[in-house]
């Protein structure tokens, strides 16, 4: 069973480390739009390509706000609480089936 115990951990791990790299592309595509960036830069396009289908959804039941994008932070938040909530939950099953 601590093979499956095993499993599950290093499953927890990686989801983290996915989670942390994702919440940093989200942070630099907003720190990106602040600044007027030439959309055919292939970073900017990347950039956008990642986060776009994350932070749309978002957008549309939030709506902008005075002129602000609330989405990156609303994403960072639920990103948060993934890690906090699932990820801990994951790490926790895997250890106590070691």
């Amino acid at each position: 069973m601590f093979i499956v115990g095993n499993f599950i951990y290093a499953l927890a791990k990686i989801l983290d480390i996915a989670l942390s790299i994702y919440m940093w592309v989200i942070i630099a595509a907003a720190v990106i739009s602040w600044v007027n960036p030439d959309p055919y830069n292939p970073i900017v396009r990347f950039l956008y390509r990642v986060t776009e289908p994350v932070l749309r959804p978002i957008r549309r039941r939030l709506g902008i706000l005075g002129g602000l994008d609330l989405s990156p932070m609303i994403a960072i938040l639920l990103i948060l609480f993934i890690q906090y909530f699932a990820v801990e939950s994951l790490e926790e099953l895997g250890l106590r089936m070691r």
